[in-house]
């Protein structure tokens, strides 16, 4: 409630300049101006925010630029680097093979990658030491969609890379617990989940998900590389640089070295996605109608209800948020404080650079905030800037 009372005087004085037609029609017009002062400051290059409801798009805007070396002005359709929120999307394509009926979230992997057979685990690692153990069981689907796998992340990689040659890379190195028994977040065991899917439905990975998720949702500006048209709305990436106030280009390291055009580089489901807000919301639009979207069942009612409910037991993952299948549970929002004005049961994802993607159930909304900043702190999750998104939506409520 503190950090609502500091924006409340914001949003006022920002929603008095608006007509009163304009503030009937759209009651979260103000959150721009919760916004800009990041820009003004030098903390972020632009944002955008969204937010609806399981049918509509009630608020999108922008503010900032997406490209400080040309200050072009940043859009509501610009495309961002969604990194980490491309894992529910990989979880969703998982999810429609098991509705086909063609695996199980309880399969082995090695049951489709025989190369994931006779694991060993580091059971005492040093500089100069490491001791090996077999691994006392094989990993699961369920455990890439729950990090609970052991697998770490790529000692080595290559721009072009196949899909199926960067897993058997991640491989070259021992899983760093026994599965199952700890949470331990590895993007690259979702890159791994997508090359389940690959194998499964017997398509490339981009091709089932542009097939069976992206087109059905009508989400024309979701995709693994840009095209040159979409190049021209890429919100470029940020980081401090090193005064108050400065920004200089961050390099997006889950490129391993290709270009965002390239179609060359792999399809990685961890992280390798570009969206819009309005694609990400159809996402979530489909999640909180229970699976259906556009009279079309994308993904049956009770494999989103797994999807988005704690699948990890008495693990702990982060402060008040464990794991269901690909999604992110907020179980105790006191316990974040961009998560304070949630329910608990909402459920999403946030991105390395700042994006957030989430679906509060209890209230029917679903909000996206997108932004390119590395180096956020405390983490992503619970930047300032996310915190005054948050706030200024719940203000909007009341």
């Amino acid at each position: 409630m503190r950090r609502l009372r500091v924006f409340l005087p914001i949003l006022t004085a920002a929603a008095l300049l608006l007509p009163g037609a304009l503030r009937a029609q759209d009651k979260f017009a103000a959150l721009p101006a919760v916004e800009q002062p990041f820009v003004d400051q030098g903390e972020i290059s632009g944002a955008v925010m969204l937010v609806a409801d399981k049918d509509r798009v009630l608020h999108v805007s922008a503010v900032g630029v997406s490209d400080l070396a040309t200050g072009r002005k940043m859009e509501p359709n610009d495309m961002f680097w969604i990194a980490s929120m491309s894992k529910p999307l990989t979880a969703l394509c998982v999810a429609m093979l098991v509705d086909d009926g063609k695996l199980s979230f309880d399969d082995p992997v090695e049951k489709y990658l025989p190369e994931f057979r006779n694991l060993w685990v580091a059971s005492e690692q040093s500089a100069n030491r490491r001791v090996l153990v077999k691994a006392e069981r094989p990993i699961t689907i369920h455990d890439l969609l729950t990090h609970t796998s052991g697998l770490g992340e790529y000692q080595v990689t290559g721009p072009h890379w196949t899909l199926a040659e960067m897993v058997r890379a991640l491989l070259r190195e021992p899983l760093r617990f026994q599965p199952g028994t700890r949470w331990a977040y590895s993007t690259a065991g979702l890159d791994t989940a997508g090359r389940v899917v690959e194998v499964v439905s017997g398509m490339p990975f981009a091709e089932f998900m542009q097939t069976r998720l992206l087109d059905p949702l009508g989400m024309k500006d979701t995709t693994f590389w840009l095209s040159p048209e979409q190049e021209k709305r890429f919100a470029h990436s940020y980081r401090p640089a090193g005064q108050p106030g400065k920004l200089e280009q961050a390099v997006i390291t889950y490129m391993y070295g290709g270009a965002v055009t390239d179609h060359a580089r792999p399809a990685l489901g961890g992280a390798g996605l570009f969206s819009t807000a309005a694609d990400i919301a159809k996402v979530y639009q489909m999640m909180l109608r229970g699976g259906e979207f556009a009279g079309r069942q994308i993904v049956q009612r009770a494999t989103v209800a797994e999807m988005t409910r704690s699948q990890i037991g008495s693990l702990r993952a982060r402060p008040g948020m464990p794991w269901g299948l690909g999604f992110c549970v907020i179980e105790d929002p006191t316990q974040m404080e961009a998560n304070k004005t949630y329910s608990p049961g909402s459920f999403g994802h946030g991105g390395a650079y700042g994006t957030a993607s989430w679906d509060d159930p209890a209230t029917g909304l679903v909000h996206v905030f997108m932004i390119q900043r590395a180096a956020l702190r405390p983490n992503p999750d619970d930047s300032a800037m996310r915190r005054a998104y948050e706030a200024a939506v719940a203000a909007a409520l009341h």
